[in-house]
């Protein structure tokens, strides 16, 4: 089958050669997950590929065609051949569009779209099924479920056109996805995770079987502060507004924070077994695909 000509969707997301590179991943499984159609990954449950793993015992009803007869000409008994079952993942991707989203040059929400672009592509090509959500404080835009690389172009035009806009209520929009979702599978949220809300957002993905990734994603500025002086801030997402001046003293107390709120989300992770990865947006892109989320063991 020709390759769909992906390059022309919007090279600013990712280019042919990082494509090429991404052709040669496949996702990890965390767990075991049972597929709905026959794929390209190896399960431990019995199937008809061309793999032998074991033999059992015959029972009425069971397919003469696998019956090893050969078998039957030794021992006069009947053994059925079974066989190493390919089937596909599903694979969810979670992208926070909130307004925080829309922080920084180039934007947070850019790099959760070329992050979301990569492991859907990666999804793609090894005819796993991928499911793409956008998320505020509610579900947002939706994408039809896909399979198949022909439809990276479409996959990569939809991410394009996401906007950052409303705020962010983790718990209810993670709660909201796991009572709507056909059945579990991969899930990787993407967003800067500055709101509250996300331990109950985990634990509804964790109860529902899930296998989570968290992709943080923060502006430089974030994390090292340019500010100074008299300032009036004002809230992306609440508009609330709030007069401070900025000191030395409380540039080292917002590390403070930041650092604790990181140690939060490492230690959640930790507690209910996810991967956790943080990004900032000035990085090298490449190097968090090829590099980190191999680490991780999100891609292998």
């Amino acid at each position: 089958m020709l390759n769909p000509p992906v390059a022309a969707a919007d090279e600013t997301l990712l280019s042919p050669e990082f494509l090429r590179k991404l052709e040669q991943l496949t996702l990890v499984l965390g767990k075991t997950f049972a597929g709905r159609l026959q794929g390209e990954r190896r399960s431990i449950r019995r199937g008809n590929s061309v793999e032998f793993a074991d033999f059992r015992n015959y029972t009425h009803g069971d397919d003469l065609r696998y019956v090893d007869w050969n078998v039957y000409a030794r021992l006069e008994k009947l053994f059925l051949k079974l066989f190493v079952a390919e089937e596909d993942l599903q694979l969810h991707l979670l992208i926070d569009t909130s307004r925080s989203m829309g922080f920084g040059a180039p934007d947070k929400l850019h790099c959760a779209r070329r992050i979301l672009a990569a492991l859907g592509y990666i999804a793609l090509c090894g005819m796993d099924r991928l499911a793409v959500t956008a998320i505020t404080d509610r579900l947002g835009a939706r994408m039809r479920e896909l399979r198949g690389r022909g439809n990276a172009f479409p996959l990569f035009s939809w991410l394009q056109g996401l906007r950052a806009d409303g705020a962010t209520d983790f718990t209810r929009a993670l709660q909201q996805y796991t009572l709507l979702a056909p059945q579990p599978g991969l899930a990787v949220v993407v967003s800067d995770f500055l709101a509250p809300g996300i331990e109950e957002g985990v634990r509804a993905l964790v109860g529902r079987k899930f296998s989570v990734t968290l992709i943080q994603t923060l502006a430089p500025e974030e994390i090292e502060p340019t500010l100074t002086g008299d300032l009036r801030l004002v809230d992306a997402e609440t508009g609330e507004t709030r007069e401070i001046t900025v000191t030395s003293g409380l540039l080292a107390r917002y590390r403070q924070r930041l650092a604790a709120h990181h140690e939060l989300l490492e230690a959640l992770a930790h507690r209910y077994g996810l991967n956790y990865v943080r990004t900032v947006t000035d990085e090298p892109f490449e190097n968090l695909i090829l590099r980190y989320l191999k680490q991780r063991r999100v891609v292998e």
